[in-house]
């Protein structure tokens, strides 16, 4: 497409960082024993506030219009819808086949002497399979984050800061078990780190798969995937989340908040 090439640097720094906030979150969970259940409450449901607004607002009507202009109207809506369920049907996919990546680091725990042998394995296997589960999970949120720095920077910094936001206790998740099980700090960080850095891997071999045949028809229809995909990650991931670690009408609190900053910052930017 004219002027692809333009915003593509900006789009792999923005998934850099966003896979870089995976080792934050390891960062701070070694470093930092305390733990704000509130604020992480509101994080995850602000950021699941943006990228549903963004989702409905910007990618859905931009894929809408893209595939309308070269399917038609009514073709083009009908083909938009069925690309977004199937972003959502992928990441359902891969839900079922991967293994769970639970909150274990957010349970408090340390390294401990009087730990069982068989505890300690269970734990390091739960990091393990966690780091798996985040890596593969991060290939189509970095693709996400991608395709809408691409076509729009504006919102697509948006949308990475609300994924980096959700990247953090992920990292938590990796490096907790695997420091309890392990006692070794710099072990639990590259692990965590590692996983990150699925995510400008898949927007980076999104970029090169794709740019060959990035038509209008390809665009539109892998930016109407993406919006499905965040609306999944946001349903499945983001609220159950934020509900767990706080109240309902916190999180109602911090999704409403979400929507209107994004919202807000659309309608001054436009």
């Amino acid at each position: 497409m004219p002027g692809l090439d333009q915003h593509v640097h900006f789009a792999l720094l923005l998934t850099l960082f966003t896979g870089l906030s995976t080792g934050i979150g390891s960062l701070l969970g070694l470093l930092n024993r305390s733990f704000n259940p509130r604020l992480l409450a509101l994080s995850l449901s602000f950021s699941a506030g943006v990228m549903i607004q963004v989702s409905f607002l910007e990618i859905f009507p931009k894929a809408r219009t893209a595939l309308s202009a070269v399917l038609g109207v009514r073709a083009g809506y009908v083909w938009t819808t069925i690309a977004f369920f199937a972003g959502i049907a992928l990441m359902a996919a891969l839900d079922q086949v991967l293994p769970s990546h639970g909150d274990a680091a957010l349970l408090g725990l340390h390294p401990s002497q009087s730990a069982s042998a068989e505890e300690k394995n269970t734990l390091l296997r739960m990091g393990l399979f966690s780091a798996l589960a985040i890596a593969i999970h991060n290939f189509p949120e970095g693709l996400a984050t991608f395709m809408a720095a691409v076509s729009n920077p504006r919102f697509g910094f948006s949308i990475a800061m609300a994924i980096a936001i959700h990247n953090i206790p992920e990292g938590l998740a990796i490096s907790a078990p695997v420091h309890y099980a392990t006692g070794n700090r710099a072990l639990a960080f590259w692990l965590s780190f590692a996983s990150g850095l699925a995510e400008p891997l898949g927007a980076l071999l999104g970029y090169v798969l794709l740019r060959s045949v990035l038509t209008p028809l390809v665009m539109g229809v892998v930016f109407a995937s993406v919006g499905g995909v965040m609306v999944y990650i946001c349903l499945d991931e983001l609220l159950p989340a934020a509900q767990r670690y706080g109240t309902h009408h916190q999180m109602i609190a911090g999704v409403i908040a979400g929507m209107v900053v994004m919202s807000t910052s659309l309608l001054f930017l436009a």
